[in-house]
């Protein structure tokens, strides 16, 4: 893999044809109890394939498809938790750069064969040898298999966050190899579902896996549709065509509060808006200019007026749910103190930074901050960009300031905090040695506790330092009618719909 190749499958992570009818053994024959009740759910993004090591693999739809389909070697409960799969216990080798997991006994693929270490390896291979981005996590690490169900991750380096980054990881049969890609048009997983029916882009028709090594789903059937025309997905929940959707803007949340028979309720996400400053640039290479532009910005109004549900002052540069996180002195909004601040460093009011984002949903924050630093005479260029022009030119630090929703789906501040603030990354311009130790100590830590002090002790220097600004924590908003019962919303935005029952049906 080039460098330029490896830094833009990791920058996909962090960024969430019909083809024929397909039916795989396992499903819920005619004789099931279960068989007639049916869940409908109609997400944000579109499933367009469902192969969780290429290169859709850190997609949302992807991710959301693969966790019904196939299995992990563990998995973040919906407390970003590190729970079993096909794990049932694991430790990590004296430094943390070995980890070894146990495989509970009995586990089949719905087609009735065994899933076994061999399985593991070559899945774990696979995903390597296909360098879609969640293989971005694991450069240069090494998976075998061991007698006694066991397998062996060894990284180059004491890694105690494998685990949590596992949770991107699914096994799939050994027989696939890297090209099979017809496989996944009719998938045999061990997940809690089976594939009846994959249209891309479309619908994934599913039924439930009766070979599942846990408790079988108690839905017959479950569709996961995709319905891009928000009113037509907010008729479909009223109508009761669908049962449960998500991602719904805070616009339509009193509306549905309203309806008879639906449910709506807000969580947090582990998303943060993040508003990197490029600290190459020679305007913004003073810590004290980054936070004067940082304090300029009126952001609680913002997102009062823009998100008053669904967003809320940040108060760390990751969210609450991910371990690591560590509540930090907020940023007060004071304008005259700012353009002071900046008049004193010499700011060039003069010159125009370059402030990029993709995806249209977030213009209006994005032109409302930029609004915020005009009113006290800093001029910002705002430049929506193709996601494909984005993301280039975000390696490439063409950019003043880099506006992004950006996720930390492992729960864990390594993939965030560890993976895109050392020097060594050239994220964002800035580099400290002192962070860098910081960060290296935390990554090579096993006991969690321990980590996520070392991780709060690294955002005090980030928040500090205005390495960017962090203005907004991200609730995810869903909504689901009287017929659903027992089900979780996720912080993840990736519901599970395994434990999920239809009342009355």
């Amino acid at each position: 893999m080039t460098e330029f190749r490896k830094r833009a499958a990791i920058a996909a992570v962090a960024l969430l044809l019909l083809t024929g009818c397909s039916t795989t053994t396992g499903g819920a024959g005619p004789g099931d109890a279960a068989a007639g009740k049916g869940l409908t759910a109609a997400g944000t993004y579109p499933i367009e394939s469902l192969d969780p090591h290429g290169a859709q693999g850190a997609t949302t739809g992807t991710q959301l498809a693969a966790q019904a389909i196939f299995s992990r070697l563990v998995r973040p409960d919906a407390d970003g938790k590190v729970t079993g799969d096909l794990a049932d216990k694991w430790e990590p080798g004296a430094t943390a750069a070995e980890w070894t997991f146990h495989l509970r006994d009995g586990v089949t693929f719905s087609d009735g064969k065994p899933v076994t270490a061999a399985d593991v390896v070559a899945s774990f291979d696979r995903m390597v040898k296909i360098d879609g981005p969640n293989a971005a996590n694991f450069p240069d690490y090494k998976m075998t298999a061991s007698a006694g169900g066991e397998v062996k991750l060894t990284a180059p380096a004491p890694d105690a966050s494998i685990p949590r980054k596992l949770g991107l990881f699914y096994v799939i049969p050994g027989t696939i190899k890297a090209e099979d890609t017809a496989f996944f048009e009719r998938p045999v997983g061990s997940g809690p579902f089976v594939v009846n029916r994959f249209a891309p882009s479309e619908v994934l028709a599913l039924a439930p896996n009766k070979t599942y090594w846990d408790a079988a789903p108690q839905v017959g059937k479950l569709e996961i549709r995709n319905i891009p025309d928000l009113s037509a997905r907010l008729t479909a929940l009223r109508t009761g065509e669908v049962d449960v959707v998500w991602g719904i803007p805070d616009d339509q949340l009193p509306v549905l509060r309203g309806e008879s028979g639906v449910t709506v309720e807000t969580v947090p996400s582990t998303a943060v808006f993040t508003m990197w400053f490029n600290s190459s640039t020679p305007a913004l290479k003073s810590s004290k200019v980054r936070r004067a532009l940082w304090q300029a910005v009126d952001f609680a109004t913002i997102i009062k007026q823009l998100y008053p549900e669904t967003g809320a002052l940040a108060d760390a540069p990751v969210a609450p749910a991910v371990l690591g996180y560590a509540k930090q002195q907020p940023v007060g909004h004071d304008a005259k103190a700012a353009k002071a601040a900046l008049e004193e460093a010499g700011f060039d009011f003069g010159g125009k930074l370059r402030l990029q984002f993709s995806d249209a949903e977030f213009r209006p924050f994005v032109q409302a901050v930029a609004s915020g630093l005009a009113e006290i005479g800093v001029h910002a260029d705002v430049l929506e960009k193709e996601k494909a022009v984005f993301t280039k030119d975000l390696l490439a630090l063409n950019w003043d300031i880099n506006f992004q929703q950006l996720a930390t789906p492992t729960y864990d501040a390594a993939s965030n905090l560890g993976r895109l603030y050392p020097c060594a990354a050239g994220r964002t311009g800035y580099c400290n040695p002192e962070l860098d130790k910081l960060l290296a100590k935390a990554g090579a830590n096993a006991v969690e506790a321990e980590r996520a002090g070392l991780y709060g002790q690294a955002s005090e220097i980030i928040w500090r330092d205005a390495v960017g600004m962090y203005p907004m924590a991200v609730k995810l908003a869903y909504a689901w009618n009287k017929r659903v019962g027992g089900f979780t919303p996720e912080p993840s935005g990736l519901p599970d719909f395994s434990s999920v029952r239809l009342n009355g049906a």
